[in-house]
């Protein structure tokens, strides 16, 4: 009997639902949407089952509002935006799905503490992930007809529009074209983003249950499928947590924030004082924002609010504040916020470089080994001809033997590549100590198998097959003498898989240009004198192409290289040392018609050394951020 009396409680939910939500399945399907092809539907069947595969749910509840901007105003009839707020439904139970709002204050209303409260003439568009076993025959037919995707083991989407009358009943309709293209560009961005979002352990009630997380504003690009894209390959989709998040202002300047790149920020209002706040530091040079002149850092001035930027004078910095600081002020604050969070504080060396020479003293690891690159007191030396004294104890500057990996493999069972979160795993699997700076110089070779590995997926999957994977490495410089380092790259591998490396540059010695190192048996380095776009016609095909520490916006030559890249179509990443260079990094990957697919995040095997930047004071660490196109 009990059995009896839970078979029919789990059909009742699975046709009528529990928690928020709107019910049962209206039978509107998409075969009826006026003008609609059946690879809109198939497209549509696709991003639906991608957005289900990361389960926003786990995290995400009807509170958890989302602001929305698909496109400019102008590209929707009406030239505004169809809907502006979303929420996910399901995690708490109830339909599994989410709902499309015109307005944050309709989403308000709407969001009881345990229902879905149906408040008169209130229209929204719902997505909600159905069981077969309970979908109308009309909606089953076309499943079957048009082999359309599956999400989770047997799940489809149902899309309506369900409006509540004055008298209490829901009405139902078909959404039109236009609302399933705006659906369609969100589930894609969405699919993307929602895995950034940061915790706020402080926000919120303490008796809360609700997990609060962290203002979150991202844009990435969406290409539109060819049957959707009306003379437009790609969008731009905003998406904001809280809804229409610009930037949240904290009242201390010091605080935390763990939000991702704004992508927008707030500006000051007319109303705020800039103070003069006057920085002591080492002697150290720095250069004025304004007029870039060379000052001492005991004699400079920065923004009393954002605190980022350097000024010699009050003069130079009203001067800078209205002709372009005050416009990029809330952002840099934003960027400063994260300071605690992007530092390192597993590591028991110090972590910040002012001066190269002295911090390397300070390990006793000054002009030894690879550590040479570290400072300029070797830059007279091309990159690539540091001389070699001895073994691997020598490269690594005399450190200690246990504080340096050894040229060894793991001792893992099966042979499978390791996969990595961050620097604390890693050195716990090298059995290395914190105290060890090691870090630092394999940032590059780590960050390069972090991107195969785990960012992009196709190159993952060649390598779990034990296939060869072919990366093109463009503009090595200091990497060229650390070959020892890209070793580690090989015993990760784990015996499984190989990696071909070929490292392209101006900076390639040309005695050297065109010679192959094997580093380690599955990792071969192909080295390459010249310009990118010169030389990439003549290179083997890559399944992924890295630029670390790339400086898109410093250097002119990227230009030909980028459109390489673009009409390769190749996934390709890259990384920066600051938030802001990033930010400068889009617009130049933008005007090169390229179009970020992987948004701007904090990489995770960073170097955890701070460098100080001439006229700034924005954290900035090797390798410190990476994005990505053609992902």
């Amino acid at each position: 009997m009990d059995l009896h009396l839970k078979n029919l409680f789990d059909r009742f939910q699975e046709q009528f639902g529990t928690g928020p939500g709107l019910g049962p399945g209206s039978g509107t399907c998409l075969m009826n949407v006026e003008g609609i092809a059946p690879n809109f539907i198939k497209s549509m069947f696709k991003a639906a089952a991608a957005l289900y595969r990361t389960d926003p749910w786990k995290r995400l509840c009807p509170a958890h509002l989302f602001g929305v901007r698909v496109g400019k105003d102008t590209d929707w009839s009406g030239k505004k935006q169809p809907f502006a707020c979303v929420q996910f439904i399901g995690g708490d139970g109830g339909d599994i799905g989410f709902h499309l709002f015109r307005t944050q204050n309709d989403a308000k209303r709407m969001t009881g503490s345990r229902e879905t409260i149906q408040v008169p003439n209130v229209e929204l568009l719902r997505v909600t992930y159905e069981r077969d076993s309970v979908m109308f025959p009309s909606n089953r037919k076309m499943i079957k007809s048009l082999s359309l995707e599956v999400s989770g083991n047997d799940r489809f989407p149902v899309v309506d529009v369900a409006r509540c009358t004055s008298s209490g009943t829901l009405r139902f309709r078909n959404a039109t074209l236009e609302e399933l293209r705006f659906v369609y560009a969100f589930m894609k961005a969405i699919a993307l983003v929602h895995p950034l979002l940061q915790v706020d352990k402080e926000g919120g009630p303490k008796w809360s249950r609700l997990m609060c997380y962290e203002p979150f504003i991202e844009t990435v690009d969406v290409q539109w499928p060819q049957e959707m894209s009306n003379g437009y390959d790609l969008v731009a989709v905003t998406i904001s947590h809280p809804p229409g998040q610009a930037y949240e202002e904290k009242p201390s300047s010091t605080a935390t924030s763990r939000s991702s790149t704004p992508t927008k920020y707030a500006e000051p209002s007319k109303e705020e004082t800039f103070l003069d706040l006057r920085v002591y530091s080492n002697g150290s040079l720095r250069q004025c924002a304004a007029c870039e002149k060379e000052i001492h850092s005991d004699q400079t001035l920065c923004c009393g609010r954002c605190r980022a930027v350097i000024y010699c004078s009050s003069v130079c910095q009203k001067q800078h504040l209205k002709e372009t600081h005050k416009t990029m002020c809330g952002l840099y604050k934003a960027m400063m916020e994260r300071e605690e969070e992007l530092a390192m504080n597993i590591f028991m060396f110090p972590s910040a470089a002012d001066h190269p020479c002295k911090w390397l003293e300070s390990l006793g690891i000054h002009q030894k080994g690879m550590w040479r690159r570290k400072c300029s007191c070797y830059s007279h030396c091309p990159f690539g001809l540091l001389p070699v004294k001895g073994g691997l104890w020598d490269s690594w500057g005399g450190l200690d033997d246990e504080e340096f990996p050894r040229d060894s493999s793991f001792h893992h069972h099966m042979s499978s590549p390791i996969l990595l979160s961050g620097w604390s795993e890693y050195y716990n699997l090298r059995s290395l100590p914190l105290s060890s700076p090691v870090a630092d110089i394999l940032s590059h070779a780590l960050t390069v198998y972090y991107i195969l590995t785990t960012l992009n997926i196709s190159s993952k999957n060649l390598l779990l097959k034990g296939k060869e994977v072919i990366v093109h490495y463009i503009g090595p410089e200091g990497e060229l003498d650390w070959m020892p380092a890209f070793a580690e790259v090989g015993h990760l591998l784990n015996g499984l898989g190989n990696i071909q490396i070929v490292m392209v540059g101006p900076e390639v010695p040309s005695n050297l240009s065109g010679t192959t190192s094997g580093i380690g048996s599955r990792v071969r380095v192909n080295l390459i004198r010249g310009v990118y776009q010169e030389e990439a016609t003549y290179l083997p095909s890559p399944h992924a192409i890295v630029a670390l520490n790339c400086g898109l916006e410093d250097y002119t030559s990227w230009g030909g290289a980028l459109n390489s890249i673009k009409s390769m179509g190749v996934p390709a990443f890259f990384t920066d040392q600051s938030e802001i260079s990033c930010n400068d990094a889009k617009q130049v990957l933008r005007s090169a018609g390229l179009h970020i697919t992987h948004p701007v995040t904090p990489n995770p095997f960073r170097s955890p050394v701070k460098h100080q930047g001439t006229s700034s004071n924005l954290p900035c660490y090797s390798n410190g951020f990476v994005l990505g196109v053609n992902t």
